[in-house]
């Protein structure tokens, strides 16, 4: 086992690698089944003739209020996008509340507005839950999980296993990143940096499924906790061929850019809660492009890499002054709790 702590720690839900192990040797060593070892954002699953797509997911963040958003949106959004990058149509969530005792019911209720409107601005019915209450100090404040099914299209169901990329395929984000973590991290330190960062969270699926409609990809994957890093060195590790990444090409906001370079972080290990990283062919490139800048959500939209022969298992920056650096994944705890 890769895993040597004896304890959990903080970097073992941070996205990165010290997550990755804990899945591998612990969750996968025990659970192992074919459907789980594909470790995709969301379960493919067959149901009679027709194939849904199924995901889950926990949201404890800390404060449970920032700036673009609160707990109970992203709830939503975290969801539903992590069936919408599967290649999925998201139908239905389950929301279920754990609230800890002396929580202002007031506060409950802007929480349980926020994501009854994201849901709908979404398309997706809320249709089970569950609510428990703990004593006071057993959790903080009010914790989260929700469940999503989606209905797959045939033409679409590849798209989280990352079958087919070869090299001189494109990489695409629709905007800028490291929004949501440096957003939340100023909400919470209280660093009172003069900044306009909010949080870019937001429900993909109708931008996404306008994009699929009318173009072809092979891989999508939203880029959360552990950032784009992340995100692209779990595909090299799974393609064995290699990612160069062209620094110049990276969007990112100037008030972004300032504190990252304050505090010490890369933005491509910032979290993000409204983007998606796509790879496909060079000949689809522009019809995606257009079609994702065609949508409000992906106005900023651009090719930042593309997928290469050359240090195959390996992410590669290339500088303004074409210097080069390995961008390997988050290995530790850069930013607790931003989901």
């Amino acid at each position: 086992m890769k895993t040597k702590e004896q304890s959990i720690l903080l970097g073992h839900g941070s996205g990165g690698r010290m997550m990755h192990d804990l899945i591998s040797d612990v969750f996968i060593r025990h659970f192992a089944n074919e459907i789980l070892s594909e470790q995709t954002d969301s379960a493919i699953l067959s149901v009679g003739s027709s194939e849904i797509a199924f995901t889950t997911d926990s949201f404890v963040i800390h404060p449970l209020f920032f700036p673009g958003g609160n707990i109970g949106k992203l709830a939503v959004c975290g969801t539903v996008n992590d069936l919408a990058v599967s290649g999925s149509e998201p139908l239905y969530i389950s929301v279920s509340f754990i609230i800890e005792e002396g929580f202002p019911i007031s506060e409950l209720e802007i929480i349980v507005e926020a994501l009854a409107a994201e849901a709908k601005k979404a398309g997706v019915l809320i249709v089970t839950g569950d609510t428990k209450v703990v004593n006071k100090g057993k959790c903080d404040k009010l914790f989260i999980n929700t469940a999503g099914i989606g209905r797959m299209r045939e033409e679409d169901r590849l798209i989280s296993k990352a079958e087919d990329i070869q090299p001189g395929d494109v990489i695409i984000i629709n905007g800028t990143i490291g929004d949501h973590g440096m957003a939340v991290m100023n909400a919470r330190e209280s660093f009172n940096f003069k900044t306009t960062v909010e949080s870019d969270c937001a429900s993909l699926n109708h931008m996404i499924r306008q994009m699929l409609d009318k173009s072809a990809v092979k891989f999508m994957r939203d880029p959360t906790r552990g950032g784009v890093a992340t995100v692209l060195n779990e595909l090299v590790e799974k393609i064995q061929l290699g990612i160069e990444i062209d620094e110049t090409s990276l969007p990112i906001n100037k008030g972004v850019q300032a504190m990252c370079e304050l505090l010490g972080f890369d933005p491509l290990h910032i979290a993000n809660e409204g983007k998606v990283v796509i790879v496909a062919s060079e000949n689809e490139a522009e019809s995606i492009l257009k079609s994702l800048q065609n949508h409000e959500l992906g106005k900023r939209s651009t090719i930042i890499g593309r997928i290469v022969s050359d240090h195959p298992g390996r992410v590669v920056l290339k500088n303004e002054t074409g210097g080069r650096r390995i961008i390997d994944s988050l290995s530790g705890d850069l930013l607790p709790r931003i989901c």
